[in-house]
This record gives structure tokens, C-alpha cells and sequence, in this order.
């Protein structure tokens, strides 16, 4: 229970946080080339490649995950990359470096084409 609760609220906090700039500049993110109704950016670091995405659902800690690092949403791996798990998120909530129950996992994917960032 400790979990869910914990989980819903991180993300749902990083939807608040992040849906403001794009509340603010008329439905669009943050980014002056975001597109209507996106969440965020992420910038894949193998490309260098800036893509907008959309927080869809929270989900359990089963499967494949991928590391969202930071505030500036970043993380290693973009569509066409091995390592690249289609959104499938997880962020270190609890800043132990390790995935495990105390952070949060979600899907968030990537909207193409991305842009330079």
C-alpha cells in the first residue's frame, strides 16, 4: 500500500511539475518546437535527439525498465537504439541507484520524430 501510495504520488507530482511550463505557453511544453498537449521533453544522450512524451500510466515494477535520469529528463538510450524499451520508465526516487519498490515506474513514450535539442 506504502508502494502504490509513494509511486501515484512521485508521478503524479512529476506531471504536475512538468505540465505547468506547457499550461503556461498555451498547451504546448516547454520547448519552443513542443507540440499541443505533451508532458515533456526528453533528450536521448546517444543521439542528442530532444523527443516530446506524454505520462500514460503508472506501472509495477515488472519487466524491462529504462533509467530516466534528472530533472532535465534525460536518459541513454532513443527509438532504434538497443536498450531503448518503448517509454518504459523508471526514476530513482529513492537515490540509491539501484531499481527496486521505493521508486517510481511509468510509461512515457517518446512522440517522433525528435529534434535537436
Amino acid at each position: 500500500m506504502r508502494k502504490t501510495l509513494l509511486t501515484g504520488l512521485v508521478v503524479g507530482l512529476l506531471t504536475i511539475v512538468m505540465a505547468v511550463p506547457a499550461l503556461a505557453s498555451n498547451g504546448k511544453s516547454g520547448e519552443s518546437n513542443g507540440r499541443a498537449g505533451t508532458d515533456l521533453t526528453i533528450t536521448v544522450l546517444s543521439t542528442g535527439l530532444t523527443y516530446d512524451s506524454i505520462v500514460t500510466a503508472n506501472l509495477p515494477m515488472k519487466g524491462p525498465f529504462q533509467k530516466l535520469d534528472g530533472p532535465t529528463h534525460t536518459t541513454d538510450y532513443g527509438p532504434g537504439d538497443p536498450g531503448y524499451v518503448g517509454g518504459r520508465w523508471w526514476v530513482d526516487v529513492n537515490g540509491d541507484g539501484e531499481m527496486n519498490e521505493g521508486d517510481a515506474f511509468f510509461l512515457c513514450p517518446l512522440l517522433g520524430p525528435g529534434r535537436a535539442g
